[in-house]
């Protein structure tokens, strides 16, 4: 798989935190604030592919299952779930302590675990996807962060849908 689809991948994973990174930024927070969110991303987009990775390479090993048919199945899974998440009307939006901001953290990022599943499928050295997916995540949310404050809602849900195609597509695209 080239480096080419790993940075596709890693925007794809990056769309969901920056669609609530834009719901986020309108809660005008300082700069402390959102360059510390953005870190706490980008540190679990590196360690989330990691850990999927090695519980993939521990279910492979018991199961006879090919590993394009997992990349796919997790890609379709993760890309639907965006999907749909992106047509639910609210979003809550209330946080400021660090706990919550480590959980804003975990609950982008549980899709690179997902990834991390398949990740040897996807590219033969996964420290390389691991801070690809960091980076990404990190611009991403920082912008978002600040994109938040000036445009609405709404483009949130539409990177939300796109990043999901994205990873649907790029799931079809290991099946054949």
């Amino acid at each position: 798989m080239s480096l080419i689809m790993v940075i596709i991948i890693a925007i794809s994973l990056s769309m969901d935190a920056f669609s609530l990174s834009l719901a986020y930024g309108t809660l005008n927070l300082d700069k402390k604030v959102i360059r510390l969110l953005s870190l706490i991303v980008g540190t679990y987009h590196f360690f989330m592919p990691l850990i999927g990775m090695w519980i993939g390479n521990k279910i492979l090993e018991f199961l006879p299952i090919q590993p394009d048919t997992v990349v796919f199945l997790v890609l379709l899974v993760i890309g639907i779930e965006m999907i749909i998440e992106s047509f639910k009307e609210t979003r809550a939006i209330h946080f400021m302590k660090f706990s919550e901001l480590l959980f804003f953290g975990l609950a982008v990022s549980l899709d690179s675990f997902s990834v991390g599943l398949g990740l040897h499928a996807i590219y033969s050295k996964p420290i390389i996807c691991s801070v690809i997916f960091s980076i990404t995540s990190f611009l991403f949310t920082y912008v978002g962060l600040y994109l938040g404050k000036k445009i609405n809602n709404m483009v949130g849900h539409i990177s939300t849908r796109i990043g999901g195609i994205f990873l649907i597509l790029i799931g079809i695209f290991y099946l054949m």
